[in-house]
């Protein structure tokens, strides 16, 4: 099985990828504020649906950077690459 840690990321996608997710940590608390402050449950399904969409896309883009890193891992089975790339993607498909 191919490995891939965060160390390998590059620094800038790294970056990126944290931003979207302390984004999504604090659309997540708002969510949490609405609900805790009784407001309209069509707002909050709104909420949820953008919260949905902005983790969907930081998935996605951890995916690609996966999927680069493998490819271009050109001493690893490329069998191999392709069963973890088709993984991957049932992961996020579930």
């Amino acid at each position: 099985m191919l490995v891939i840690n965060a160390e390998y990321i590059d620094a800038a996608k790294k970056a990126d990828l944290v931003a979207r997710l302390k984004s999504i940590e604090g659309q997540a608390r708002g969510i949490v504020r609405m609900l805790e402050n009784d407001r309209d449950c069509l707002d909050i399904i709104d909420q949820l649906a953008a919260l949905r969409g902005a983790t969907q896309a930081v998935a996605l883009q951890a995916l690609e950077v996966f999927a680069g890193h493998c490819l271009r891992a050109s001493d690893a089975d490329k069998e191999q690459i392709l069963a973890q790339v088709v993984n991957a993607i049932s992961r996020l498909t579930r």
